[in-house]
């Protein structure tokens, strides 16, 4: 594989060590030279596309807010990491904050924004002293002395990661997705739409109706940025695969010998990341299933050679996803893992879409009861009514990941469920941990044990 340009061997501490590499600097210089425009089409000709899920072309994502509707423009670099399995933000940011601070500097640029904002959780102290440290550093040596960036440090809730509600909590609400993408209805927009209330003009009079469209991108994929300009189109398309160029980092977890974050080449066989990255299984196991967080389809073990791209996953009915893989081996119980799974998405569900709460919520239900051994053919077609009216009316993703994920469980390991029922007790009794992740160093994964206190309320019970 090639040499890692996201995560370096070493942490990088200072703006000097940055500036140090072979590359550090050399991207905002670049798009400096370039010009706005420029540096768009450059991004568009790399082929870069998002490392937050979606996997959206970023130039063309980026060609849109530059280039469409009224009002200010504003940069959001999405760090706030919950989706369960993936540590991939965090461990750039203690690599190397400064690469992706640069690239914020280049996005505002383009996009010419008025200001930009890195939002991580409240509870990623580390990563948050290290991006703050790397905006004051760059501030003063003048790297960043036309530009203001702001750390937003916000709640725990998944949602808080969905960059519609991430927009909200910019603006000092609660994280409850609005309706409107934010190309279409960006930071502080005026004009009032369907289902939240606009903000108020400035005191000048400016921005009156503005919708006031925003860039809305996932750490990594900022942080990939600087290096394309610095090093040219050709450099990054050289690696990856035509439709999924480039690398990117890889979070492996579960019943793997040592759970880790590694940089990858896009095309590496699924099977080859789990060996690389987690150190593969114990001796005398195999994996049953792989899941790219909770958001898309489970893969099984007839497709680990699958390559780890977006074109890769897509024919094999799933998604790359975040690239944070949660691997089972064959000790797993799927029914359990499905009804861990609706659980953390019933309760991270915000209640604004009655379908999604309601029907997540007797999802959860249901498949407790089969994994109790109270189960009956009743609660089957109960989860199957749910599944096709759970996403009715969605504001954001969360209900298709419930009907997803859910789905193909249920398909997959068909009989399973059959056999909880008929056997009245789980064959396979096993605590699984909910994947989300508070640390992960040194070859250990540590869960979040506070979440099995969280009510769907989004209040916990006391210990």
């Amino acid at each position: 594989m090639a040499e890692p340009y996201l995560l370096p061997s070493e942490p990088i501490d200072s703006l000097d060590a940055y500036l140090a590499t072979d590359f550090g600097g050399l991207g905002v210089k670049a798009a400096q030279e370039l010009g706005p425009a420029a540096t768009i089409e450059m991004l568009t000709a790399s082929g870069l596309r998002g490392r937050g899920g979606g996997g959206f072309p970023t130039g063309r994502k980026w060609a849109s807010i530059a280039g469409g509707g009224e009002g200010r423009r504003f940069v959001v670099v999405n760090a706030a990491e919950g989706e369960p399995g993936t540590f991939k933000d965090r461990a750039l940011m203690r690599a190397n904050p400064y690469q992706l601070v640069e690239g914020v500097i280049i996005a505002a640029f383009a996009v010419d924004a008025e200001a930009a904002y890195i939002c991580l959780k409240a509870s990623f102290e580390r990563e948050r002293e290290a991006v703050t440290r790397a905006v004051q550093e760059m501030q003063s040596a003048g790297i960043c002395s036309d530009c203001t960036i702001n750390i937003v440090a916000g709640p725990d809730e998944y949602l808080y990661g969905e960059e519609k509600a991430m927009l909200e909590v910019i603006e000092g609400n609660p994280p409850l997705p609005r309706w409107f993408a934010p190309y279409e209805q960006g930071l502080f927009a005026t004009g009032p739409q369907a289902g939240w209330q606009a903000t108020q003009p400035s005191a000048e009079g400016r921005g009156a109706g503005a919708s006031n469209p925003t860039l809305v991108n996932n750490a990594e994929t900022i942080a990939t940025v600087p290096q394309i300009l610095a090093r040219g189109v050709d450099w990054f398309r050289s690696m990856g695969t035509e439709a999924s160029p480039g690398h990117v980092i890889a979070t492996v977890i579960g019943d793997v010998v040592a759970p880790d974050v590694g940089e990858i080449e896009m095309g590496t066989p699924l099977r080859a990341v789990i060996d690389a990255v987690g150190s593969g299984l114990p001796d005398g196991r195999s994996v049953k299933a792989v899941f790219s967080g909770v958001a898309n389809a489970v893969v099984t073990a007839d497709h680990l050679d699958t390559p780890v791209t977006y074109e890769g996953f897509q024919a094999i009915g799933s998604g790359m996803g975040s690239v944070g893989f949660i691997v089972y081996d064959d000790t797993t119980c799927m029914v359990d893992t499905a009804y861990r799974f609706s659980r953390f998405l019933s309760v991270e569900s915000c209640g604004q879409c009655p379908p999604c709460k309601l029907g997540s919520g007797e999802i959860t239900v249901h498949l407790e009861n089969i994994e109790r051994g109270i189960g009956t053919e009743a609660d089957l077609q109960g989860i199957m009514r749910w599944l096709n009216r759970v996403t009715d009316g969605a504001r954001c993703y969360l209900a298709s990941e419930e009907r997803i994920v859910v789905a193909s469980i249920l398909n997959a390991f068909t009989e399973e469920f059959a056999e909880h029922i008929e056997l009245r007790r789980c064959p396979r009794p096993r605590q699984l941990p909910v994947p989300k992740l508070v640390d992960l160093a040194d070859g250990v994964a540590t869960y979040d044990e506070t979440f099995w206190r969280k009510r769907p309320d989004w209040t916990y019970d006391p210990e």
